[in-house]
């Protein structure tokens, strides 16, 4: 029954076996998912991967709290859908039109098979119209019988039942992908860490050496007339994010900067700069995985904004991509203003570049504000998905959420855009550059 409106037999008419068998599955498949959890975290541990383990605990909270939103929703449906509110209120900010909801009542987009149950939810998407539907007990609507309507009916609440879950999964599909990519991006630093170690890297990077800043390969790369020019630094800087973001030459000249700063210089060769990010990463990574109250609050202005009129698929889903691209291009920013910073300490270095990073250069000074940002983007991203996936199911693609064949590509092509540039690009982007002031 999808309504959960409380039709057909009750307990008392149910056979206890259909009973003991709905419990007993249920029971079981929680069991299995904890256990494997509860392996995963044991794995981790064996590891030594305490920053992956706090995350994988921090998922089993929201877990929890999505599991506990759920339980409220369930508690108080019959409370909720006995709230009334008058036409006027209940005819407003609805994500279907006008006409579209009319189509729906009078039955003209029911399909050829006419099935109750796609009938049900074009009736769903119809609500507060001037007709009012029985609810799937069958009883009387007692809003209904007042000249009012329901604040939320008991099906829209089943419904958001059925989108916390779907939420539930994407939460934890994004995070799987958000580390893999984000590791799979540091694999390609492998082979310049390894490059350090070798006799041909040590000669041309000789510490005794002299060079013109300019004639180094970070100096060529970010000493030049654009970087004088602040609306040339940025146009740049954008699209450096996206064709290389992380060279080599930045690289070992990030690497360089860090050992000078903490470590002894003979730790050149011996330390494993890319091991040490990429544990970095992984701290980052609990605070990724986390929402906090501001992401939540800001998923809960999405639904808001959702409304028709509004053509919010045209902007909507563009939000995460614009904060996602401008912490991008600061990153590359600040690596360049890095670059400046040793041009201004003189014309000549002695052996490598040593870059020198400071929170000045962050917005606001504060470095973990681009954190905050990466993580309402990846939140975001997987919460527009969830709900893309959510309606499609229950609604199908040509409910009045999905009235425009451009809303489809757009949702579809910006979730898989967002989510590569920002766990394969930005975040690794970011676990380098903060490490030179850690």
């Amino acid at each position: 029954m999808a309504g959960g409106g409380g039709g057909g037999r009750s307990l008392e008419e149910t056979p206890t076996w259909a009973v003991a068998v709905v419990c007993f599955v249920l029971v079981a498949i929680s069991i299995v998912i904890e256990h494997i959890i509860h392996l995963i975290g044991k794995w981790l541990k064996s590891k030594n991967k305490s920053a992956l383990y706090e995350s994988l605990e921090k998922i089993k909270a929201e877990l929890m709290l999505l599991g506990f939103i759920s339980l409220l929703l369930t508690v108080g449906q019959s409370p909720i859908s006995n709230i009334c509110v008058s036409e006027k209120i209940g005819n407003s900010w609805h994500p279907c039109s006008k006409q579209k909801e009319e189509d729906a009542i009078k039955g003209e987009e029911i399909p050829d098979d006419s099935s109750e149950q796609h009938r049900r939810r074009l009736l769903m998407e119809a609500a507060g119209g001037s007709v009012r539907r029985m609810l799937a007990a069958g009883g009387e609507d007692k809003c209904a019988a007042k000249g009012k309507v329901p604040f939320v009916s008991a099906d829209g609440i089943h419904q958001l039942h059925i989108f916390i879950f779907v939420l539930a999964v994407f939460h934890v599909l994004y995070c799987i992908s958000t580390l893999a990519l984000g590791r799979a991006k540091m694999r390609s630093w492998k082979s310049w860490e390894n490059e350090t170690k070798t006799a041909e890297y040590q000669f041309a990077h000789d510490p005794e050496r002299f060079r013109f800043t300019r004639e180094t390969s970070f100096g060529r790369r970010h000493l030049s007339f654009w970087t004088k020019n602040p609306v040339l630094l940025w146009i740049v800087c954008f699209f450096r994010q996206f064709v290389r973001s992380v060279p080599k030459v930045d690289y070992l000249t990030l690497r360089h900067g860090f050992i000078a700063a903490h470590l002894a210089p003979q730790s050149h060769q011996k330390f494993d700069f890319r091991n040490y990010i990429k544990r970095s990463l992984e701290e980052d990574f609990k605070v990724v995985v986390g929402i906090s109250p501001p992401i939540w609050f800001l998923a809960v202005l999405f639904l808001l904004f959702n409304t028709h009129g509004w053509y919010s698929y045209l902007w909507l889903p563009f939000i995460p991509l614009i904060v996602i691209l401008l912490v991008g291009t600061k990153l590359q920013v600040i690596i360049t203003k890095m670059g400046l910073r040793i041009s201004e300490r003189g014309e000549v270095v002695k052996g490598v570049p040593v870059v020198q990073l400071g929170d000045h250069l962050f917005w606001f000074n504060r470095p973990r504000l681009i954190l905050f940002l990466i993580n309402f983007v990846l939140f975001q991203n997987a919460f527009q998905l969830a709900f893309f996936a959510w309606t499609w199911y229950e609604f199908g693609l040509k409910s009045c959420y999905h009235d425009h064949t451009e809303d489809i590509v757009i949702r579809i092509t910006m979730g898989v855009l967002i989510q590569i540039l920002c766990s394969y690009v930005t975040l690794p982007l970011y676990a380098l550059v903060t490490q030179v002031i850690n």
